[in-house]
């Protein structure tokens, strides 16, 4: 999925100059305008440059990163094949996204849209007549229209349900074109579909299915460099670059070179950033950031740690149950998985206490529902209640709280509670063994791929099996584990969804009923409820920032009331260590925004020296 907090790097607006917060109907009239802001006002129309950037940041040097896996293909935009990662940096899109607001775009290869606040079934993007693709051909509404034909008929499933109010892209002229929409409830599509890459038709003709280690041809600040395949892949910056003195690029796209290392596992990455085989590095593991930043460089001042916050809700991680299978089926089966997992005992043994167990889909942010219902929410859930399940009614009516254990690592009271649920389920226990009613073994497969969750599922699986359950870990490799999750071939496995401050319609790729039938889609869970169906078409058609709030609130609460995951863990902090040569000015709020930092030479020199280059 794209996820709109991945997604929000782009937007476009017009000459005009004045931002557009949709209008009341009796300015019923279609507006040219430079920037659009979702249920929101766009703070920096008329900045030179965003706050977070450094217009006199210096430019060279490298930005290195890891990555995990392996990779074979340079397009992630088809269906088969696995991408390498940072292939975004080769393109640009109509509008690109402000990092201090809700969901607010301004211009990239688009320098103004056209629309009428009145009615949302259209809009019209107008392109930089500067914009140009690499090989120095124009940017054009014919180049725009071939990439949204192609994403739309042969992208992954959970982009074309993202983009599924497109009706038609017509060309207006070579530098003007036309999205229209199915309908005009939606205007938050307005927006949408200004965010995605545009590649040259003449190359989407060509390439768009093939699996290949040569890009589709882009317009964007770098090109891809060298390539060696399954290990690492560098992005160079092209000095030709057109859309760089564009406000939102001024002091962006700083490194000469962008470089992705790739591991097998976190264990070998780490080591490899310790002896500087990559420089910069986003922690996620506890005990590393507790007691691993002791090794020589870290002595010798050569390594800074950093904790970023964030008003992002923070990004819910838990163990999805697919629904597909029928053992998943009774919510008080699901209820008793929950209860196995003893996170406050992983917290103090595994994490040394440094994360917050989330109690929310957007955990840490105003959406998140906290105690019980508001009367405006009840007034959202009333005509809803009647269709949910009584325990799933209850669980939406109350003060949420996660099942919370002592820590001493025995968790007996969640597990008899868990034992009681399963016999009322109508499970049965014969030979020491758990049966489902219908006889056969109670058995589950938890998926995974790589060895970074397997200290953290294994405790959970001795409590399964405690339980009675017949539980088992399958760890596979990258690509297999991939297919097997576009494919929903799994019990149980890890899945992450990640918010932005402004939820929209990627919540029905999430958790809507339709998605839940397409391969590839991000209803990883398999979620077919006609009341979160509902507040999902609700929220899409929200007319103010007030009621995105309150209808992601109702939402949250129908999500966490059917058990449909085990939430794990998380923080409302971003990690980061890398080696001292890397400079930021003011972050921005909703993201670590490495693309506005910059290297420092002095500080490289003393590395490099250091490191013996």
């Amino acid at each position: 999925m794209i996820k709109k907090a991945t997604l929000q790097n782009v937007l476009l607006s017009s000459a005009i100059g004045a931002v557009i917060c949709w209008i009341p109907s009796s300015i019923a009239a279609p507006i040219t305008t430079q920037a659009l802001a979702h249920n929101s006002t766009a703070e920096y129309i008329d900045a030179p440059y965003m706050p977070y950037a450094n217009p006199n940041a210096p430019t060279g040097g490298t930005l290195s990163l890891d990555a995990r896996g392996t990779f074979n293909s340079a397009n992630k935009w088809m269906t088969t094949g696995v991408a390498m990662v940072g292939t975004d940096y080769l393109y640009d899109t109509l509008m690109t996204g402000s990092l201090n607001e809700a969901f607010t775009m301004y211009p990239q290869l688009a320098t103004k849209v056209t629309y009428d606040p009145d009615d949302a079934s259209w809009i019209i993007y107008h392109l930089n007549p500067k914009a140009h693709f690499w090989d120095a051909s124009p940017v054009t509404s014919t180049d725009v229209k071939a990439t949204y034909d192609a994403i739309l008929t042969k992208g992954p499933m959970y982009i074309r349900s993202y983009l599924s109010d497109i009706k038609e892209v017509q060309i207006i002229d070579e530098h003007q074109v036309k999205f229209i929409f199915n309908n005009a409830d939606n205007k938050e599509i307005l927006l949408t579909v200004g965010q995605f890459p545009v590649f040259k038709k003449s190359s989407v003709d060509a390439d768009f299915e093939t699996i290949s280690l040569t890009p589709l041809i882009g317009s964007g600040p770098y090109k891809l460099g060298r390539v060696d395949a399954g290990r690492s892949v560098s992005y160079v910056r092209d000095p030709n670059y057109w859309g760089r003195n564009i406000m939102v690029n001024r002091g962006r796209y700083n490194f000469d070179m962008i470089k992705f290392v790739y591991y097998q596992s976190d264990e070998i990455a780490f080591e490899g950033f310790k002896s500087g085989q990559y420089r910069f590095r986003p922690e996620n593991k506890a005990s590393n950031w507790a007691t691993g930043y002791n090794f020589p460089a870290v002595k010798a001042g050569l390594i800074v740690k950093e904790s970023i916050t964030s008003q992002n809700p923070v990004p819910m991680q838990g163990l999805i149950m697919n629904l597909r299978r029928p053992l998943f089926q009774d919510i008080r089966v699901r209820q008793a998985l929950s209860l196995a997992y003893d996170f406050e005992w992983m917290n103090k043994t595994l994490f040394h206490n440094q994360y917050e167990r989330l109690q929310s889909f957007y955990h840490g942010s105003e959406l998140a529902a906290t105690g019980t219902p508001t009367e405006a929410q009840m007034q959202v859930l009333a005509p809803l209640l009647g269709a949910l399940e009584p325990i799933h009614r209850r669980g939406v009516l109350e003060d949420w709280q996660v099942p919370t254990s002592d820590g001493k690592g025995f968790n007996r009271q969640a597990l008899l509670k868990a034992r009681q649920l399963l016999l009322d389920a109508g499970f049965y226990y014969d030979d020491m063994k758990l049966y489902q009613p219908d006889g056969t073994l109670a058995q589950i497969e938890i998926l995974m791929t790589g060895e970074t969750m397997g200290r953290v599922l294994l405790p959970y699986i001795r409590n399964l099996e405690r339980l009675g359950f017949d539980a088992t870990l399958r760890q596979v490799d990258g690509p297999q584990y991939f297919e097997r999750t576009r494919s929903y071939d799994y019990d149980m496995t890890v899945d992450v969804f990640a918010q932005s401050l402004s939820p929209g319609a990627e919540q029905a790729a999430f958790w809507g009923s339709a998605a839940a039938d397409e391969p590839g889609n991000h209803n990883t869970i398999g979620i077919k409820n006609a009341a979160i169906d509902s507040v999902v078409e609700s929220l899409i058609a929200a007319k103010s920032r007030d009621e995105i709030i309150l209808y992601t609130q109702v939402l949250d609460r129908l999500l966490r009331a059917g058990h449909y995951l085990v939430p794990l863990y998380g923080k409302s902090e971003t990690n980061v260590a890398y080696w001292d040569q890397y400079r930021h000015t003011t972050l921005p709020t909703n993201a670590v925004g490495i693309d506005y930092w910059w290297v420092d030479r002095e500080g490289e020199r003393r590395v490099n020296e250091y490191l013996g280059q």
